[in-house]
């Protein structure tokens, strides 16, 4: 990279977005940690590193133009990559999603994303250069079992990653999703203790869940210069779950 760039984490203080963190800033990035709730570990990965933690409710338009200017005060300049990490997850059975589980569900990991894009987006444009990745997931791409609002929302996020790159690609901004299967953060905890959970390890080739530096490592890559060729794609990380 010609300087050093600014990278913006959503949910970067635990589980993938706090791996995600700590590899940009070992690949040379500005690193803002986003987080909404949880202060100090957001805090902690800013020791000793070029880093803030500032805090972001991304259901909240309001919420992420305060916490850009915060990122451009602090660094000095725009934001260069963007990284749609920041979820929620619910395991409920379809018969008793409600409206609000629903509405909630997307807001947060579809509404989010666009929006923070949005806004992030101009500067990129000016500056010609750009990177989006978002975090999906493999049930947007085969579907959910008790969490279907989960998985509607992550597949919503795979046509949304789509959509930018055909539309911004031209202007030097790169917007790709990575898909991981099932990874060892708390998230998915719950899930695994139940018999779907249980099922779906065992259908992994790789015979193993993924550890979460396996998924920061490809977020990552897509960030870096060496993938400037690379737009529009879905990569899986899943150990063989999913084509």
């Amino acid at each position: 990279m010609a300087k050093k760039k600014v990278a913006f984490v959503t949910g970067g203080s635990g589980g993938i977005g706090k791996s995600i963190c700590l590899k940009l800033i070992k690949s040379g990035f500005y690193v803002a940690v986003g987080y909404k709730t949880n202060k100090k570990d957001a805090t902690n990965l800013t020791k000793k590193n070029p880093a803030i933690a500032i805090q972001v409710d991304v259901s909240s338009r309001k919420s992420i133009k305060k916490s850009i200017q915060s990122c451009k005060k602090f660094f000095g300049q725009n934001i260069d990559v963007l990284i749609n990490n920041a979820a929620i997850s619910q395991e409920k059975s379809f018969e008793k999603i409600s409206d609000t589980d629903w509405d909630n569900m997307l807001v947060s990991n579809l509404r989010g994303a666009f929006s923070f894009s949005q806004e992030v987006i101009p500067y990129m444009i000016k500056s010609k250069w750009g990177r989006i990745v978002n975090v999906v997931s493999i049930s947007g791409q085969w579907g959910g079992h008790n969490q279907i609002h989960y998985a509607a929302s992550k597949a919503g996020l795979i046509n949304l990653t789509t959509s930018l790159a055909k539309l911004y690609s031209k202007n030097g901004i790169t917007i790709n999703a990575v898909s991981p299967g099932l990874v060892k953060t708390e998230m998915i905890a719950n899930e695994l203790k139940t018999t779907s959970g249980k099922n779906k390890i065992k259908q992994i080739p790789i015979g193993r869940i993924a550890d979460t530096n396996e998924i920061a490592n490809v977020v990552n890559f897509l960030c870096l210069d060496e993938a400037s060729y690379i737009t529009g794609q879905t990569i899986n990380v899943n150990g063989g779950m999913y084509p």
